[in-house]
This record gives C-alpha cells, structure tokens and sequence, in this order.
C-alpha cells in the first residue's frame, strides 16, 4: 500500500511540474509578444492602450492559461501499445537504433524497461526537458510507449512500420 501511495504521489507531482511548465512558458511567450508589439511600435507602455480593460486583462489572460496549463499534461502525454512479434533482444537492437538516429540517447536499459533523452539541448529545451522516452516491454509480445503525444505517435509509426517490414 505504501509503494502505491508513494508512485501516486510522484505521478501527481510530475503532473503538477508539468502543469507548472506550461504555465511559466506561456507567460514568457506572452511577455515575449507584447515586449515585440512594444519595442516595435505597435502598442504603447500603457497597459489601458493594450487592452481594453487595462490590468485587468491581465489577470484574466492569467487565469486563462493556468486553466490549459492544469489540463494540458492530461492531453500532451499519452502511452501506446505496439505488437511486436520478434525476439525480445533483436527488438532491443532495432529500438536502440532507430531512437539513436532520431537523437535520442539511451538514458537506463534495465530488465523490461528502457527509457531515452533527446541527446541536444535545443531539442529537450524545445520540450521544457519533458522529453524522455519510456519503453516497456510487456509480457506478451509488445510494448508500451510514453512520453510526450507528438512524440510518441512519430516514434511508434516509425517502429511499427520497421517491425512489419523486417517481419516480411
């Protein structure tokens, strides 16, 4: 009971980091636009010629991105499934190859568990450093793919397609 708790509460607050990215990122993106708009002439100093109700805008547009902060890491990170019908070290081989020319790097390989981290730090900086790679190597014949959606479908097409065309 106690190992179920502690692993719920991590997961809770990898959700709350996550949430807490989102946000912090939105904000600087925001920030980064309206210093444009200013620095170039568009928009003055004066918050009231921004926006039309002044600071109070603010705190709205706010609210606004902490509401698809908390819910965006339910909907940006997924798992999934892949069937694969070869021998588990061949797979291995075929994962770890194809993960390295997407630039990944191999962070642990520990019994059924592999996970990977971009290897430049623009791409992992691009991702706010959410993007390891967890793949699983289930009891029957498949694995379990998480991380980050855009990644995650790219990646298990990918495999998928190699898997079926070794298999041919």
């Amino acid at each position: 009971m106690f190992n179920r708790r502690s692993r719920l509460i991590r997961i809770e607050m990898r959700y709350f980091i996550r949430s807490l990215k989102y946000f912090v990122s939105f904000v600087i993106f925001f920030a980064a636009v309206l210093l444009a708009l200013i620095l170039f002439g568009a928009a003055d100093w004066d918050m009231n010629s921004i926006f039309r109700e002044g600071t109070d805008a603010l705190w709205k547009i706010a609210l606004l991105f902490a509401a698809v902060a908390a819910f965006y890491p339910k909907i940006g990170f997924i798992s999934r499934q892949l069937a694969l019908n070869g021998e588990k070290a061949a797979d291995r081989t075929v994962i770890s190859e194809y993960m390295g020319q997407l630039g990944y790097v191999k962070e642990t390989d520990a019994g059924d568990r592999m996970t990977f981290r971009m290897e430049k730090t623009s791409g992992r900086l691009a991702r706010m450093f959410e993007d390891r790679i967890t793949i699983t190597f289930s009891t029957e014949d498949g694995v379990v793919i998480d991380g980050l959606r855009k990644d995650v479908v790219r990646i298990a097409g990918a495999l998928e397609f190699r898997f079926n065309r070794e298999s041919e």
